[in-house]
């Protein structure tokens, strides 16, 4: 097995927003890639600056940073053909590796843009390594900068940081600092190409947590009162969980429950739902085991809320 460490950069509107294409607001103007083997040894690089098809110039703001010209891009490849040689390049038997979680979306978005998402089937397994540095280097929680893991770990700078081959040069050096027996159980699943029906429903058990993606619904609602969503099992032992706090939605329009297995103790839930192109719904729920003190914080929460909303609703009624 390979991993094909890669990153993008891309361009939007030079006009803002409203001018935005709504069916790729981001367009990849460059990729450069490194390719290690199981031994993380470099086997071989990529890299294509890429013709742009959908806006005729760089958003100033993007080209300060990456500082890229436009009438260099004006000789790269196009989009359809860069991304067939990519993932040509890639191989049979590999894993994605990035920065964070927007580049495997981002490619996604732009192939299906062409017509050419069929190339790569999904929902797409990669390594978020910025991710795998806060569990192996720090907290699991913080979110750093690719320079800050650069520095943390002693590793020489040459090439400045923000060009697509130079980004996946310096996430390929990361990567090497980290245990293969660390890092391969905490595989992340880009769902942009989301589960359609039942059938295609994904539940995955990583070594703390248990994770379950939808099919899609045709609101919200229905998303939320569906049995398998709202279900709680403990991720232990996998047997159905007394719910002690039923779920709820917090500011941040996450959901959240409290549940109890007699046997491994309080279980806390989270339900993200997420919007598709297309208008439809559709959750990605997470059951992971939590002290006592952890189910406490959640009861805080939900009591909180509900005072607010009463507070609320008598300062409507006083109206």
């Amino acid at each position: 097995m390979n991993f094909i460490v890669f990153d993008l950069e891309w361009n939007q509107s030079p006009e803002g927003k409203k001018y935005s294409n709504r069916r790729l607001p981001f367009e990849i103007i460059e990729i450069g890639a490194v390719k290690l083997n199981e031994r993380k040894e470099t086997v071989d690089t990529f890299h294509r600056l890429i013709k742009p098809q959908v806006y005729s110039w760089i958003h100033n703001s993007i080209r300060e940073v990456i500082h890229v010209n436009y009438k260099d891009l004006e000789t790269g490849t196009p989009f359809p053909q860069a991304v067939r040689e990519f993932i040509e390049w890639c191989g049979d038997d590999w894993y994605f590796c990035t920065w964070g979680n927007q580049d495997v979306m981002e490619l996604q978005r732009n192939m299906k843009y062409y017509e050419l998402l069929y190339l790569l089937p999904g929902p797409v397994a990669y390594y978020d390594i910025q991710k795998l540095f806060s569990a192996c280097f720090e907290d699991g929680e913080s979110r750093r900068s690719l320079e800050y893991a650069i520095d943390f770990l002693g590793i020489k700078k040459g090439e400045d940081f923000h060009r697509a081959f130079a980004d996946a040069f310096y996430t390929a050096k990361v990567l090497t600092f980290m245990e293969n027996k660390k890092i391969l159980p905490f595989y992340s699943l880009d769902v942009y190409q989301n589960p359609k029906n039942r059938k295609e429903e994904i539940r995955i058990s990583y070594p703390t947590y248990d994770k379950f993606i939808s099919r899609e619904f045709s609101s919200r609602e229905r998303t939320i009162k569906d049995r398998e969503v709202s279900s709680t099992k403990c991720p232990v032992c996998h047997k159905p969980a007394k719910r002690k706090i039923r779920w709820f939605m917090n500011n941040s329009k996450i959901y959240y429950s409290v549940s109890n297995c007699q046997e491994h103790g309080y279980i806390i839930g989270k339900i993200r739902i997420r919007k598709t192109e297309e208008g439809l719904y559709f959750a990605i729920k997470t059951l992971k085991p939590a002290s006592i003190e952890e189910a406490e914080e959640i009861r805080v929460k939900r009591e909180s809320l509900r005072l607010k909303k009463q507070l609320k609703r008598r300062s409507e009624k006083e109206l």
